[in-house]
């Protein structure tokens, strides 16, 4: 096998696909490596750690066909370091693997190929397949991910959970405390429901580059692939059943406001100073007398705070949130206004942006008890 690449290019495919070698604690030591095949010119760079796996195809100036394994952090480490412009030269013989730029020689000792896990085919017959802009993609995916569990005891909360309704994609998350909603895309002819890893999601937007403008999701009965231009994404699904979340979100609120969303941000904020000792437990209060939207904390210990926006209100009304919670929601909800509803003290509390046409996102938070 034999290669010739710039550096550049190499170094950036090196860097997307070693974050996904398992490192040094996987069962399988063959699992540390990148596999580096050239075949008919085309050159691919793959490594996995059996629930994710990260393709990236690179142009090569000069080629040889082959197939080997090297040590994927080693390698992405060495090529990094190597001047930007040079031409890299590599080459395979048996396991070992000679890496020349300019003045700069080095032998890896790699692995044999085919102890590299085979990644399962997507099965186009059985495919679903979604395209839409990596812009979208971002904004959207950073609105819901925020809401999914870290729990590994509840696996089917871990993920964020991709379904068609009423002829949209939408995107869901949970904890068990909070819930995000994304209509992804307006019409889809497809359906699908599907849990996918946030962690590969993470590694998806990690991958994703300023050139890239468009990305397609294909979906199968088991796995899902993100294709970004020369880079793949594909990760197993997790395998469980997402909570019927529709019938968690109020069809309406007794209480409705309409807040500024940077006001109502630093008046969190500040609360949520005074609440660290009491674990982050802030009220949220509507007051006909005092014409507004109050929002408080008391710690024994530091003191206490209370903070007022001024804005209609018809009827009085307080609920207890956990203010990172709440701030968590403010931060990606988009728009200068959010409609703040809520009805009694242990009912849901609905956030949405207040703007026309941004009516796509919705984030409950649950009550704390107080």
């Amino acid at each position: 096998m034999e290669i010739k690449i710039v550096q550049e290019k190499l170094a950036k495919a090196l860097s997307n696909v070693s974050r996904v070698a398992a490192g040094s604690r996987a069962a399988l030591p063959i699992l540390n490596n990148v596999l580096i095949r050239v075949d008919e010119g085309k050159v691919s760079l793959t490594t996995t750690n059996l629930d994710m796996a990260v393709v990236s195809y690179l142009p090569a100036t000069q080629s040889k066909n082959g197939v080997v394994t090297v040590p994927a952090r080693l390698m992405a480490e060495f090529v990094s370091n190597l001047p930007r412009g040079e031409l890299v030269e590599i080459s395979a013989q048996n396991d070992k693997v000679m890496i020349k730029a300019g003045g700069y020689n080095s032998t890896i000792n790699g692995a044999a190929a085919d102890d590299f896990p085979e990644l399962p085919e997507i099965d186009d017959n059985k495919v679903v397949k979604f395209q839409m802009s990596v812009e979208d993609f971002k904004a959207g995916l950073s609105q819901v991910m925020i809401a999914a569990s870290s729990d590994t005891t509840r696996p089917a909360l871990t993920g964020v959970y991709f379904n068609t309704y009423e002829g949209g994609l939408y995107l869901a998350a949970t904890d068990g405390y909070r819930l995000a909603e994304k209509k992804f895309i307006d019409k889809v002819d497809s359906e699908v429901m599907a849990i996918v890893p946030t962690t590969s999601l993470q590694e998806v937007l990690r991958s994703l580059s300023d050139d890239v403008q468009e990305i397609e999701i294909w979906f199968d009965e088991t796995q899902v692939r993100f294709k970004l231009d020369e880079i793949e994404v594909t990760s197993k699904l997790i395998d469980g059943s997402f909570p019927d979340y529709r019938q968690l979100i109020p069809k309406e609120t007794e209480i409705g406001l309409e807040l500024k969303r940077d006001e109502l941000i630093r008046i969190t904020k500040l609360a949520a100073l005074f609440a660290k000792e009491v674990g982050g437990s802030i009220t949220c209060e509507s007051s006909v007398e005092k014409g507004g939207f109050i929002v408080a904390s008391v710690a024994n210990e530091l003191g206490e705070n209370n903070s007022e926006i001024k804005t209609t209100i018809d009827q009085d009304g307080k609920v207890t949130l956990n203010s990172r919670f709440l701030l968590d929601a403010l931060n990606v909800l988009s728009g200068d206004k959010v409609k703040f509803g809520f009805s009694n003290k242990l009912d849901p509390v609905v956030l949405r942006a207040a703007e026309s046409g941004e009516d796509n996102y919705i984030h409950i938070i649950m009550p704390l008890k107080g």
